[in-house]
């Protein structure tokens, strides 16, 4: 079967960085920290007390109050990043088969912050389940992709990946090869998440996996620095628009760029631990640049997972060092959850996105907050520490790795 080419014509996003690709991608460069003291509720008496949370949201100036009520805030996020996708590719849903235009979205978590509102009514009152109508399908992870479905009335493919923090990865993929196996034409994709609440922040702190850095919160998250404590918790969304290339060049479309390929791997090996040696996620890159159909030293730019975890960190540079060899000296690599936080299932997505800037505008964004490079790491390794740099990028990889030994990567490529 002859694969058909898949291109990139319509981002969006809401992220801590930005409301929009522009602020986005103008953030990045500039290296901002999304983190600050928490704004959702009260954590004065949590080990953190800062995340990378969404700044100005307001729900009324996307949806009205009726119709906030049946979404969770990870939907919300969901579909204003979609809305601007959509908007962006230029769409014209009366023209297109909408039969063929399907969703593919991931959330790690889902609707967390509306389980907790609702068993906390419960255990708080009087013990009549007062339940609302509304909670299961605010709740479940599959939502959001159902409505955004329902909103522009795509009848193709349409479910959720959920695979931890590589759920948006493996949509991304998934959506991909939805396109070039022939099954669709338009797939929209990405992920959301909106875990900034008492339970995300306290079953990720009871784990010692954040970052308690309380009083210095804009330079808590710092990948590959020898004094990173954990990672930032983020929220958000970010959304591509994936399309069929003939499909694309006949509406006159504006072209982002090609997914090249994606791999895919697991650890097999611990709960929330990477393989100490980081074969599994080598093997993910690997099976990413096979799938491309290049060599490893195509690859000009590494978006790593980075999360900023005294373990994560390591397992993953020595996964470069095993998939690239010498050519990882040559490449450009970073980790833009130093400046994001970690958007746990959405992160794919709106590391996609930062990748897109890398291709588009030759950008490299920075890791943000590297004081002293851990010794355990090569210093010699390109690691774009505390500021962009300016490179031509043909091909540009992004990782991600979740909790259970998930590992999934997606390979962007210049359009020319």
């Amino acid at each position: 079967m002859k694969l058909r080419r898949v291109v990139v014509t319509g981002i969006g996003t809401i992220n801590p960085l930005g409301n929009n690709i522009e602020e986005y991608f103008s953030n990045l460069e500039k290296g901002v920290s999304g983190a600050a003291p928490i704004t959702k509720f009260d954590a004065t008496k949590f080990k953190t007390r800062f995340a990378c949370e969404v700044k100005g949201y307001n729900a009324n100036d996307h949806f009205d109050r009726k119709e906030a009520r049946k979404y969770d805030l990870y939907t919300q996020y969901a579909l204003v990043a979609a809305e601007q996708a959509v908007k962006d590719s230029i769409l014209d849903l009366e023209k297109i088969d909408l039969d063929r235009a399907g969703v593919i979205w991931a959330s790690g978590i889902g609707g967390l912050i509306t389980f907790h509102q609702e068993t906390k009514g419960f255990v708080e009152g009087d013990g009549t389940p007062r339940y609302s109508p509304f909670f299961i399908p605010k709740m479940i992870a599959d939502i959001s992709a159902g409505h955004i479905s329902m909103k522009y009335g795509f009848r193709g493919p349409n479910y959720a990946t959920v695979s931890a923090c590589a759920s948006s990865n493996h949509a991304i993929a998934d959506a991909f090869n939805q396109i070039r196996w022939g099954k669709a034409d338009i797939i929209l994709t990405g992920g959301s998440e909106a875990a900034v609440s008492e339970p995300g922040v306290g079953g990720f702190g009871s784990m010692m996996a954040i970052s308690t850095r309380n009083d210095d919160p804009a330079r808590a998250s710092r990948p590959f620095d020898v004094a990173r404590d954990g990672f930032v918790i983020g929220e958000g969304a970010g959304a591509l628009i994936l399309e069929e290339y003939e499909h694309a060049v006949a509406r006159g479309a504006k072209i982002y760029c090609e997914v090249a390929g994606c791999g895919m791997s697991a650890d097999a090996y611990h709960l929330t631990a990477p393989l100490p040696d980081g074969s599994g996620a080598s093997k993910s890159m690997l099976n990413a640049i096979d799938d491309a159909g290049i060599t490893p030293d195509k690859i000009d730019y590494v978006n790593t997972h980075g999360t900023s975890t005294p373990v994560g960190d390591i397992a993953e540079i020595k996964a470069i060092m095993l998939a690239f060899g010498e050519h990882a000296y040559k490449m450009n690599i970073s980790a833009t959850k130093s400046m994001t936080g970690h958007l746990l299932g959405a992160a794919g997505a709106i590391e996609a996105l930062a990748s897109i800037l890398a291709l588009t505008q030759g950008i490299i964004p920075p890791t943000i907050n590297n004081e002293e490079l851990d010794p355990a790491i090569d210093s010699r390794l390109n690691l774009t520490l505390n500021a962009a740099q300016k490179r031509n990028v043909d091909y540009a990889l992004s990782n991600t790795f979740g909790f259970g030994g998930h590992n999934a990567t997606v390979i962007l490529k210049k359009f020319k």
